[in-house]
């Protein structure tokens, strides 16, 4: 049995959400800013569609296509069209990005989480830049608190994908 969305919005709102990422978020101001404002957003939207539209409609396509995993649907896929087994390698590729990928946002998001839950507390209240960027350096060398923020987002992450 595979699974199924929900809904179209379920599928729209996980597109949406891969397609911006917290990059989007976390830099994308910055760089807006730092690099020319709209001259970049107007690069950055042409990228995106030149791009990334296609290679997210490609993967939406396959993934409907094999209704596996990417591993087993690549090989299930070059078995049918009597292609070479490596094509698997692409599903194994795409798998561990996606690991590499969690890896990295899940920490940043668990560092956003405290954040906001700072925030709201009113941590940073009167506060200037460089006294929240000391409490940062603190908070971010305090290994169980960082771990304990990251895995409050790993299972809000768990929570969302199930």
């Amino acid at each position: 049995m595979h699974g199924q969305w929900s809904s179209r919005w379920t599928f729209i709102l996980a597109a949406t959400g891969a397609a911006v990422g917290l990059g989007n978020i976390w830099k994308f101001p910055y760089l807006t800013g730092e690099y020319g404002g709209s001259a970049f957003v107007l690069v950055y939207i042409l990228c995106v569609a030149a791009l990334g539209i296609p290679m997210m409609m490609a993967e939406v396509m396959l993934g409907r296509r094999g209704r596996q995993t990417p591993v087993n649907t690549m090989h299930s896929l070059a078995l049918e069209t009597h292609a070479s087994s490596g094509w698997q390698m692409i599903g194994w590729i795409g798998t561990l990005a996606g690991a590499l990928i969690l890896s990295y946002y899940s920490v940043i998001g668990g560092w956003t989480l405290a954040y906001v839950f700072h925030s709201a507390m009113g941590t940073f209240t009167g506060d200037s830049a460089g006294i929240v960027a000391q409490k940062f350096d603190a908070f971010v060398h305090h290994t169980w608190s960082v771990f304990l923020w990251h895995t409050i987002f790993m299972v809000l992450t768990m929570v969302v994908v199930a």
